[in-house]
């Protein structure tokens, strides 16, 4: 099943884990939407700066740290996900709380990891 995946915190560089997940993510055929600090084109996914009403997220995956997450909150939670993953260095329990209050549900793990493992 193909899952419509938000990265949040992309990055135009590509040695960047955000970077590798936007092309990981196209090799699989999920469809990919971006937001990060810079416009730009990764593997042909335009990188926005302002937070979207992107349509059917199915999960978000994060590539901020927690302090950064904060302006983020109310933003992903609207967006209505099913999912939200939390990279390695993005783990956030008070985020987590918002979520499964808002029935989202919480994923801390590696996305390059799920991917290549089929776990996605």
């Amino acid at each position: 099943m193909k899952k419509k995946t938000l990265v949040l915190g992309a990055s135009l560089k590509p040695n960047r884990y955000s970077n590798l997940a936007i092309n990981r993510l196209n090799n699989y055929d999920h469809p990919v939407e971006a937001v990060g600090l810079r416009n730009g084109v990764v593997a042909g996914v335009d990188i926005a700066t302002e937070k979207k009403s992107f349509e059917n997220i199915h999960t978000v995956t994060l590539y901020l740290n927690p302090k950064r997450q904060e302006e983020y909150y109310d933003y992903i939670v609207s967006l209505k996900p099913q999912r939200v993953i939390f990279n390695p260095g993005t783990e956030n329990p008070t985020f987590y709380k918002i979520l499964q209050e808002n029935n989202i549900e919480v994923d801390v793990a590696c996305t390059l990891v799920l991917l290549a493992s089929n776990q996605y």
